[in-house]
């Protein structure tokens, strides 16, 4: 490994000076205090008194207006043998009121104090130096509330309560609450001391109750899943897992879409924003639908799948409206209709329907291209949102029976018509399916064997059964908006928040506008925001659309087939945000068809036959591997929370433990003690830094997606051209040119 030409320098003695005066702590020596994990964390007065660890964490939100007032309950426990005392630390969000915050110990109030961003990053960084804990590395706040704790006996557990009041930020049509989190481990880690027991990440659980609840519509969240109950005029917001950084829209009610803006910019790169559009309630009078269901009657389909495609179908007759229109086509070896025309969901239509889906029988081939031409045969009416469901379970065997003639005849005859496929069982074409759907504002999803049908398609039929604003697309903005995801931007259906996420270039101020059908009619939503030239905040969002692009370059392999460059891309995108790919990392395959875990980064030439066959598994489009890959790609398409993100990451990849991991979607092994990449080429210039140190801490917030390899310890990552080596010996801080060639060399296709 070559150093930097920087070298590694002292530790900044006024930096040291200036905390001991704050903190009272002798930085010198090593402590024995248990790293802190999540939220709020105590910090020792002296080292070598008792180890206190947080055991769990409840915070209660309290939102009035656009004030919300937060309580942090906390209880830690000394697990050592010695009276411990410190300083409690907590990070606080923006818009804090700074007269409002105390911290409480029992009955008595402790005397604390605010610092600001600047004054707190130095200690919080200083802290994450003393106690080599990479899992602090996480901290993005804009101050840290500190005050002293009384002595804390060995075995005794204490609880401490911070109350604070803070302004919630706007973000377009809807208030948005943060906390920053202190820091969130991926895996449960082992104590430190001397027979150290693995401990998992304490509990954080979040309780919001809004008043007047009336006053928003049901809150969405881009980092957590939420748990929403409304009562009386309360609304009450549960997050069970409120660990790391929490966002949560409140997007105010009305009677149109609510937009709502989030941006992010890092500093030398275009930005990222995510657009939410939340419906209002489905009292309002929904937009009235065309509906062509299409369900596979063939002999595959007998037993268990034939019972359940019955009851899917009465289903998506229960949800019609009664200015719904709706048609009815089964097929085997030929196309049935229940009707040549439209027919309205009244009561005598829908008897009629359902008497003719209780007499479908299963029997004979699958005829799928005339059962497309049946679909859209009849046009529908352009103020009507028109959709087809389709269902089966096989490959073509009668009539044309080529997946690319029988998508080509279809996209020619479809129209404005969206498809919802559903694929059950591993003998279908993900590329005949997904071609359906890519285009269409739809989906495909596949349904595993074992897994009900009729419950996969009773949630479209839920989701799609009030649709409000159609054929979407954004008309004006103060920046340039690019590269979203959905490409195809789907319709708004009441109860369910449509999330887009993209990039932008530009700053400034002004109003984003989107443009939507309703009823034949065409509206306008639209909100005020600003696009920062430099946002720290809302740091997940460059995963999450890596995750959307990803989503649809992987399903590009099954509608277009593989090719060099769509491989580069996907490669490409996969190693600049960390993601698994099938090209990139370890995929979950049957045992006869596993690939090579040293060949799957694909950083060397990788083993002919495993390539082929990945190859053919693509050209086929079918079988077992097919649809796992092909809805491992719907789900990433579909992706709009954090921790949602990370494990659909962690179900794509096998991580074989002990001495070989995959993080941020690289292979590494421990190698003499270091985390060594595979396929790293060392003959490649290198650079090495201090763990740590300046040069350190700002890689993890100038690539983010490594902080993950960076969190294992001493570790060598492979650039484009370029090695990085993280450990004790290396430089305390590079030149920006340096820095720069570092960053350059990992967004860099390899």
């Amino acid at each position: 490994m070559v150093a930097s030409p920087v070298c590694p320098s002292a530790p900044r003695r006024t930096a040291v000076v200036r905390l001991a005066a704050l903190l009272a702590l002798v930085l010198a020596t090593a402590l024995t205090t248990a790293p802190a994990r999540a939220q709020g964390w105590i910090d020792p007065v002296l080292p070598g008194m008792g180890s206190v660890e947080r055991v769990e964490s409840r915070v209660t939100v309290t939102v009035e207006g656009t004030v919300a007032t937060v309580e942090v309950d906390e209880w830690f426990l000394n697990s050592g043998d010695r009276v411990a005392e410190g300083h409690y630390l907590y990070p606080l969000p923006s818009g804090v009121a700074l007269s409002g915050a105390s911290l409480y110990q029992g009955e008595t109030e402790l005397r604390g104090e605010v610092m600001d961003a600047d004054r707190a990053r130095d200690i919080y960084e200083e802290i994450v130096r003393r106690r080599a804990d990479p899992a602090l590395i996480e901290y993005l706040g804009d101050g840290l509330f500190r005050a002293r704790v009384f002595p804390i006996a060995a075995g005794e557990r204490r609880r401490v309560t911070l109350r604070y009041s803070q302004v919630l930020d706007p973000a377009g049509e809807s208030l948005l609450f943060r906390t920053p989190g202190a820091l969130r481990p991926t895996e449960p880690t082992r104590d430190d001391r001397p027979n150290g027991r693995i401990r998992a990440e304490a509990p954080v659980d979040l309780h919001m109750v809004v008043t007047p609840g009336s006053a928003f519509l049901d809150p969405f969240s881009p980092s957590h899943a939420l748990d929403i109950e409304r009562g009386g005029d309360t609304l009450r917001v549960d997050v069970p897992d409120a660990a790391g950084r929490l966002s949560v829209f409140l997007p105010r009610s009305g009677d149109v879409v609510g937009l709502s803006v989030l941006p992010h910019r890092p500093a030398g790169e275009d930005g990222y924003v995510l657009l939410s559009l939340t419906p209002p309630a489905p009292t309002t009078r929904a937009e009235p639908r065309d509906l062509v269901v299409v369900v596979d009657v063939s002999g595959s389909m007998a037993g268990t799948k034939m019972d359940q495609a019955r009851a899917a179908v009465r289903g998506l007759l229960d949800g019609l409206n009664p200015d719904d229109r709706f048609r009815l086509v089964s097929f085997s070896n030929g196309v049935h209709r229940l009707d040549t025309e439209w027919r309205f969901a009244d009561r005598r239509a829908l008897d009629d329907a359902r008497n003719w889906v209780d007499e479908l029988r299963a029997d004979g081939g699958t005829n799928i291209d005339g059962a497309l031409e049946a679909a859209f045969e009849v046009t529908p009416d352009p103020d009507r949102l028109p959709v087809v469901v389709f269902l089966t379970d096989g490959l073509p065997t009668v009539g044309e029976q080529e997946p690319d003639r029988i998508t080509a005849a279809a996209e020619g005859r479809r129209g404005r018509y969206r498809v919802f496929a559903f694929g059950v069982g591993h003998d279908v074409n993900t590329r005949l399916l997904d071609r359906l759907s890519d285009a269409t504002r739809g989906t495909t999803q596949y349904v595993e064997p074992g897994e009900d049908v009729e419950r996969a398609v009773s949630l479209l039929a839920t989701r799609i059964s009030h649709p409000v604003l159609t054929d979407l697309r954004i008309v004006e903005s103060p920046v340039a908006i690019s590269d979203w995801y959905p490409v195809h931007i789907p319709d708004v259906f009441a109860g369910e928040t449509l999330v887009l996420l993209a990039r932008y270039r530009g700053e400034g101020q002004g109003r984003v506008v989107v443009e939507g059908r309703s009823g034949g009619v065409v509206r306008r939503v639209s909100t005020r925001a600003t696009f920062p030239r430099l946002d720290r905040a809302n740091g997940g969002l460059p995963r999450l659309w890596a995750a959307r692009k990803l989503g649809h370059l992987t399903r590009q392999l099954w509608t277009e087939g593989e090719t060099a460059d769509l491989v580069a891309e996907i490669r490409e995108t996969a190693l600049r945000y960390g993601l698994p790919s099938p090209y990139t990392s370890i995929l979950v395959q049957e045992p006869e068809v596993r690939v090579a875990q040293d060949a799957a980064l694909n950083l060397g030439p990788r083993p002919a036959e495993e390539a082929a066959r990945l190859s053919a598994t693509v050209r086929a489009g079918t079988g077992a591997q097919a649809v796992r890959l092909a809805e491992r790609s719907r789900r990433f398409r579909d992706a709009d929370r954090a921790d949602e993100l990370v494990a659909l990451a962690r179900s794509a990849v096998s991580d074989a433990g002990g001495e070989r991991q995959v993080v941020a979607g690289r292979i590494v092994r421990l190698r003499g003690g270091v985390w060594t990449e595979a396929g790293l080429d060392p003959d490649s210039p290198g650079v090495r830094i201090r763990r740590f140190g300046a040069a350190w801490f700002t890689l993890v917030g100038r690539l983010p997606e490594l902080d993950e390899a960076f969190r294992l310890g001493p570790v060598a990552l492979q650039g484009d051209g370029l090695r990085l080596l993280v450990d004790d010996d290396g430089a305390e801080s590079l030149d920006e040119r340096t820095l720069e060639q570092v960053v350059r060399a990992f967004r860099t296709e390899r």
